[in-house]
């Protein structure tokens, strides 16, 4: 998966976009304003931060040596996922999907609202 399939998909999710809070080389996409996905610009090999369930998170450590604990975050809730390696692209998919439905999730009734009028 290259950066620009990664940002088009995450871009097509309701209430998200995309911003550089920390630096400039640091691609931020937030829904509702809660991060779920980063990317540093100047890599590289393209490489994402994913939020994941912390059960999930060390299982898919343990089956994919291309997934580790989260660089420069919370190592129980995320994951560093290198995508130009060997994982099978639908998986990443399947990753930022759940990174941003486990953020939603977590959203109070007020802002999962907001995002549903969207």
């Amino acid at each position: 998966m290259d950066l620009e399939y990664f940002r088009q998909h995450c871009l097509q999710k309701k209430g998200v976009t995309e911003e550089f809070p920390f630096d400039e080389h640091t691609l931020v996409f937030k829904v509702m304003g809660k991060m779920f996905a980063l990317t540093g610009l100047q890599r590289e090999e393209f490489a994402v931060n994913l939020k994941c369930d912390p059960e999930r998170a060390v299982e898919l450590r343990e089956l994919h040596p291309e997934i580790e604990p989260g660089y420069h975050m919370s190592k129980k809730h995320w994951n560093t996922v290198q995508c130009e390696g060997g994982l099978d692209p639908r998986l990443i998919v399947e990753m930022v999907d759940h990174s941003y439905d486990l953020v939603v999730s977590k959203m109070t009734k007020k802002l999962k609202a907001e995002l549903e009028s969207l």
